[in-house]
């Protein structure tokens, strides 16, 4: 039941049908849901050490608010600095086993259909899995320890739900997950640092374009 709450919600977020900066209603979740009050508050819990929602004295949970320009900026910096080089190290080092798991990720990212708010955080998911295993597989524990804190994936995905982003960052995906599989360092780290930079420009689009 908290899975099933947990998906429901984020779903929500993804899509913005929950908007940045509302109250999200427990009892009402629960009610839509059929269940008790009990795994909608672990599921909330859960969203909030993701930073997806925050929980404020006297008034329960708040959708968290969407990333400033300067935010944006500020985060793409750190990431062009740790991520192409963690996506060099991981492609030296990839297992039988993390190159199966790359695997399903592409399969799962390429079957994403527009309009469909699940299946759009089940992306932003995958998309948190695939980072995650480049920094994990980079063998350095404190690159690993950062890109987990910045929960950035799914933040990011928030932003572009209503933009074509999930079949361009597939498209880029599979450009870094044929590199690793390749064992080959060098397109690695050129994957991730072109992923990165048009990411980063659809985010600036965005943003932009909400003024």
């Amino acid at each position: 039941m908290v899975e099933r709450a947990y998906e429901h919600l984020l779903a929500k977020l993804m899509s913005l049908e929950i908007a940045p900066g509302e109250r999200i209603a427990i009892d009402t979740v629960a009610r839509r849901l059929g269940i008790s009050q009990t795994p909608v508050r672990e599921a909330l819990s859960q969203l909030e050490a993701e930073k997806l929602v925050s929980k404020m004295t006297n008034v329960g949970y708040r959708a968290s608010p969407q990333m400033s320009r300067k935010e944006v900026g500020d985060l793409y910096t750190l990431r062009q600095l740790i991520e192409p080089y963690a996506a060099a190290r991981a492609a030296e080092a990839m297992t039988d086993e993390a190159i199966a798991i790359l695997q399903d990720i592409d399969r799962d990212m390429s079957g994403v259909e527009a309009g469909d708010a699940h299946a759009f955080s089940r992306f932003a998911e995958d998309d948190a899995t695939l980072h995650r295993l480049i920094a994990r597989g980079s063998g350095n524990r404190l690159i690993a320890e950062a890109i987990e804190r910045l929960h950035a994936h799914l933040h990011i995905f928030r932003a572009l739900y209503r933009t074509n982003a999930p079949h361009e960052a597939a498209a880029e995906h599979r450009m870094i997950i044929d590199a690793l599989v390749a064992h080959d360092p060098v397109a690695a780290e050129h994957a991730v640092r072109v992923h990165l930079e048009r990411s980063q420009a659809r985010m600036d689009s965005v943003l932009a374009s909400e003024g």
